[in-house]
This record gives C-alpha cells, structure tokens and sequence, in this order.
C-alpha cells in the first residue's frame, strides 16, 4: 500500500478528478489524499457547472498542514491531474520537494477526437506553466495525443510520430511518457509506453460512437496505471492492467447507460479486468 498526494479537482456529482482517482486507489489499496484545486459541482461536460477554483492561497495552507506534521514523509507518490489555474504549478511544485515518491504529472490541457485539431480547454498560461515548469519535473507523464502534440509542439498523425513526440517528451525530462489513445488502427485504440528502455503498445477497442464514451476517463486512466506501477513496478504491466481496467469500465458504463465512469457499479473492471490485452514491444 502506498499513500498517494492528488491534487486535482472534486466534483460534487460523477466520478471525474478526485472522485476517478479516489476509488481506484482505493480498489488497489492504496490511500489517495486528495488536495483539491478546483471544486466543481460537476463536470463542465454536462453544459455548465457551479463552483470554481480553490484560492492558491488556501491550497498552500492545506499543503503547509500536511508538512507542517510531516505528513509527506510516508508519502510514495504525488500526483497531479487537472488544476485549474496557473498558481497551482507552484503548489505541484512545493509538493514534489516535499516528497521522495514517484512523481506521476497528467497535463490535463485538451483533447480531440481523431480528424479533428482539438483546442486547449484550460488557460495558455497554465498550459505553458505545466509544460515548462510541471513536466520537466514529473518521473512519468501520461498525455492523450493531442496533450502529446501540444506539449512537443509537433503534429501527430500515426503511430510512428506518437512514439516520436513521447521520444522529444522524454527529452524534455521525464523518464517515462505514456500516451493514450496515441493512434488508431483497424478499429484499436493504441495505448503507448515510452521509457529509457523500451516501447510497449497496448491496443483496444475503438468506441466508435464518441457520445457513448463517459467522462472522466483520462482522470482514471492516470490513477489506475500510477496504482499499478506502485504495485508491479514495471510499466509495460501497468499499462496493461490500466487499459484492460479503463475498457472494462467504459463498456460497464455503456451498459449500465451512464455517461459518468462506472466507478462503484465496475470496479472489479480496476484489479480483475474480464479482458487483457497484449502488450507489444516497438524497439
């Protein structure tokens, strides 16, 4: 079991953010302590929300709290997920000196669906604060293809150019880069690993209709591999179990006709998938 600092966002309603990572942690063991960066009513995907950021001011308070009784020593892992506001890099950052953990940095920033360019739904300012100051930082990194191609600054049109952008990632300073949703082909979703070693592809499944697809499941993807990673150690596992973990709870939230992560109705999807897939090595 391994103690694991968040700080992301808490929804009232649904299961994105904190209320993604939480279960999931949770499932595998692990104690997630959740240090919210915005509170949100729900996610801003239902057409509209309440609520807004939490002040930096009061996010150092809580961070000063924990360091202040030691807390962070048994901490093994910090992770960063969606923030809301560039003052809360810095928070990212006074947390990262306060541990020796993994460091796991998800650039929540944007998204696309393939064919389409995508845009950036957070601040440019936050955006280029979390590439210049976060990333560089962070031991692994887990982008979707258009937070890849944003943060190298080149164009992704298939495979080979994922595994070329999470390469120019891994220059920039984390160790390990894994892209989900990386390419498409013959109707798989590719999931990739990059680290100093080696490339894993891991393929699913392609949803085809977009619609269908829940929220939150970057948000759930991150914590499952990083829960995994502690578990096994090895990433080419983790990104087996995480992508066999998000497929199980997508279809369990397809099925059950919810357009939030079947978080509590699926979670045996989280430590005991009902489908692996293979793990591919590139190089």
């Amino acid at each position: 079991m391994a103690n694991i600092l968040s700080l992301t966002s808490h929804v009232v309603h649904g299961h994105v953010g904190g209320q993604a990572s939480g279960p999931a942690w949770q499932a595998m063991g692990h104690e997630g302590w959740h240090l919210p960066t915005v509170l949100f009513s729900n996610h801003p995907g239902h057409g509209g929300h309440g609520g807004g950021p939490v002040a930096v001011g009061l996010q150092n308070q809580l961070l000063d709290g924990l360091m202040a009784r030691d807390f962070l020593a048994g901490c093994g892992a910090l992770h960063t997920g969606y923030l809301g506001q560039a003052g809360s890099v810095d928070v990212a950052l006074r947390a990262m000196d306060g541990i020796e953990g993994l460091v796991l940095c998800d650039p929540v920033l944007g998204d696309a669906a393939f064919g389409d360019a995508g845009q950036l739904y957070v601040a440019e300012e936050l955006a280029e604060a979390m590439r210049d100051r976060l990333v560089p930082r962070a031991d692994l990194v887990t982008p979707n293809r258009f937070e890849l191609a944003w943060l190298t600054g080149r164009e992704i049109v298939d495979l080979d150019g994922a595994v070329a952008a999470a390469r120019a990632l891994r220059v920039m300073g984390p160790g390990m880069v894994v892209c989900t949703s990386a390419a498409r082909t013959d109707g798989w979703l590719c999931n990739i690993a990059v680290g100093p070693e080696h490339i894993h592809l891991v393929r699913v499944p392609f949803e085809a209709d977009p619609n269908l697809v829940p929220k939150g499941t970057g948000d759930a993807f991150a914590a499952i591999l990083l829960g995994h990673y502690l578990n096994h150690n090895n990433i080419a596992a983790a990104l087996a179990w995480a992508s066999a973990a998000l497929h199980g709870l997508i279809k369990a939230s397809i099925d059950l006709g919810l357009d939030e992560l079947a978080m509590v109705a699926g979670r045996d999807q989280i430590t005991a998938p009902e489908r692996m897939f293979p793990v591919e090595r590139l190089d």
